[in-house]
Formats: structure tokens, C-alpha cells, sequence
């Protein structure tokens, strides 16, 4: 089950004076996330049949660890649709274990959605009931959980890429991260509006909208947005040139706002991954952390925005179906998949 929030790791309190009050619930408490994955991993194993275990298993250097995408595709692995009984409830204990309780929401809002397009999309229905399913998940391992040299493991359909390495109970990968929404709205009536990543998009859009008058013309670099993030299904981040409105130059409103939208990025990660992902961003320089927009600028216009530091990369895109759909992806720009950026 998704880890549940209990009391603060020490090693965290100082990173909330980086990213703010705001983010003390991306901070649920995990001692060895990567001994809990092995776990998690060994029992999905001994619950499968042979069958079942051949489609799940590679070995660490496939080449299918690095082949993800986040469109609805076939895929290797073993499908959550497959799975029944014990396999299928120890397939969602390892999805968990890789996630705070915040962020196993999520993925289950996700895949939830996958019914919504079920009942929007016409044609013949037993194939879109094959296309549109919200257990057509896979869960691919790469490696040995039980042995002690690097092992990784993804899970991955439609808007939906984790991947992880893990070495001697550690995690030493956890990107690239994907999580999309579409619908990304869904408007049922008053208290009952489902925004799956609402919060990405609102509080990215009020640091637009601080920025002054003098600084618009660099954070707000176009009104037209690009048609999606860069890089899906490619192995490493592509990027150029920072741009936008470095961390240093923000007022302290824009600064807390940048805060609250990396705290919002990381409440779906575990405590370690966290700490890890600031130490690095601390050590590339937090002023360097720059903020970009571009498209629309206000709800259900097509935008696109970037947040892009020394070492990380975040960009999001709400531009297809009437910007009623989301893309958004972190990125390590020292290498994806426990690789090298370089290769």
C-alpha cells in the first residue's frame, strides 16, 4: 500500500527553507525506499506464472529499459489487465512503493481518465475498450531485485512513465518522471470538478502573472505554445539554453511561487528522491533555476511552460483538445536511466 505520512526524515529540514512551508507533505517519511521496492518487486515475482514472469523480466542492460513513451502503444512487460488476485494486488504494492500516498493518488487519477476517453471516443467499442482500459499498465523489471548490483524497474501506459534504478537498496535513477491528464479537466458541477494536475498549471500561471511589468517580454516569451514537451520517447532530456526569468531575479512573491510549484512537482516522490533531487538542484545554484511561458495566459488557453535549473528540467504542456490536455515530465540533465547524459 502507499506509504502514509508519519513524521518528517531530520535530513529534510533543510530543504524546506529552499522550497518553502508549502512543501512539507512532499516529504513522507521513508527510510530505504529502494529496499522497499526490492521487496515489493521480489514478491510481484513469486506471484506470477511462468509465463507471465518471462514478459516481466529483462536484464538490466536491455534496451527495453530505455524504450519508454507515454502514448497509448503496445508494450513489453506484464499488464495489470493480465494480472488477477495476489499478482495484481502485489503489481500495485510495487507501483506504491515507488510513490508517496499523494502521488499513488495520482496515478490512480490517471489511469481513471483512461475510462473517461473510453466513453468520449467513438468507433467500434471492443476496440476502444481495448485502446482505453485503466489496467492496461505494464510493469517491466530489469535485473535481479534480490541481488545486490544496480536492478530498475518501470511502470508505464497511456500519461504514465516511472522508472528507477536501485543499487544496494538505494535509489540512483528515478527519471525520467512522466505524469499526464487528459481530460485535464473534468467539470461534473458545482464541488465536483476533477483537475488531475490542476495545481501545476495554477500556481505556474500565478508566477507568470506576478512577474512586472519590466520583466514580462523575458518570462513571457510567446503567445503561441509549442505543440508538446520535447523528448517523449527519447533515452536522455533535450534541451537548450535556459530561458526565461532566473530564481535571482524574481521578486520574493515570484520566488515563493517557484518554490511552491518545484514542492508540487516533488509531493509524488518519496522522501530520499527528493532529498536527492535538492541536493543537486542546491548544488547547481537555486538562483539559476530559471522560469519560462509560453502561450495563453489564462484557463483553457493553449501554454507550455519551462522550469529549468543546472541540473533538472521540468517542462509542461496543456495545448491539445483545447488545452484540456496535459503533458509533464522531470528530467535529470546529468542522464536519465542511470546513464550519462552524453550517451
Amino acid at each position: 500500500m502507499p506509504n502514509t505520512p508519519r513524521r518528517l526524515v531530520a535530513t529534510t529540514l533543510s530543504l524546506f527553507a529552499i522550497l518553502g512551508a508549502t512543501a512539507c507533505h512532499a516529504f513522507e517519511t521513508e527510510a530505504q525506499p529502494g529496499a522497499a521496492m526490492a521487496q515489493s518487486a521480489a514478491r510481484f515475482l513469486e506471484t506470477l506464472d511462468y509465463s507471465q514472469k518471462l514478459q516481466a523480466t529483462f536484464s538490466y542492460e536491455d534496451p527495453e529499459r530505455i524504450n519508454w513513451h507515454f502514448i497509448p502503444r503496445e508494450r513489453k512487460g506484464v499488464g495489470l489487465w493480465d494480472l488477477k488476485g495476489a499478482a495484481f494486488d502485489s503489481a500495485n504494492a510495487l507501483v506504491a512503493s515507488g510513490l508517496t500516498a499523494a502521488g499513488y493518488q495520482t496515478v490512480l487519477q490517471v489511469r481513471s481518465l483512461e475510462e473517461v476517453l473510453y466513453l468520449f471516443e467513438g468507433g467500434d467499442e471492443a476496440e476502444r475498450r481495448t485502446k482505453r482500459h485503466p489496467h492496461k499498465y505494464y510493469i517491466s523489471i530489469f535485473g535481479n531485485p534480490a541481488g545486490k548490483s544496480v536492478w530498475g524497474w518501470r511502470f508505464e501506459g497511456h500519461h504514465l512513465s516511472l522508472n528507477f534504478s536501485i543499487k544496494n537498496g538505494k535509489i540512483i535513477s528515478s527519471t525520467p518522471e512522466f505524469i499526464g491528464a487528459n481530460p485535464g479537466q473534468i467539470d461534473a458541477g458545482p464541488g465536483r470538478i476533477l483537475r488531475v494536475l490542476g495545481k501545476r498549471e495554477d500556481v505556474a500561471r500565478q508566477l507568470l502573472k506576478a512577474a512586472p511589468d519590466d520583466q514580462q517580454s523575458k518570462l513571457w516569451l510567446s503567445k503561441e505554445a509549442p505543440n508538446d514537451i520535447r523528448g517523449g520517447g527519447i533515452a536522455q532530456p533535450v534541451v537548450d539554453d535556459a530561458k526565461g526569468v532566473r530564481y535571482a531575479d524574481m521578486t520574493p512573491e515570484q520566488q515563493k511561487l517557484l518554490k511552491d510549484l518545484l514542492a508540487e512537482y516533488l509531493t509524488a516522490m518519496p522522501a530520499t528522491v527528493v532529498k536527492q533531487r535538492m541536493q543537486q538542484i542546491n548544488k547547481g545554484g537555486m538562483d539559476d533555476v530559471h522560469f519560462a511561458w509560453w502561450g495563453g495566459s489564462e484557463l483553457n488557453e493553449p501554454h507550455h511552460y519551462v522550469v529549468q535549473g543546472p541540473t533538472f528540467i521540468i517542462e509542461y504542456n496543456n495545448t491539445q483538445n483545447s488545452a484540456n490536455h496535459v503533458h509533464a515530465i522531470w528530467r535529470n540533465l546529468a542522464g536519465d536511466f542511470n546513464l550519462p547524459a552524453t550517451e
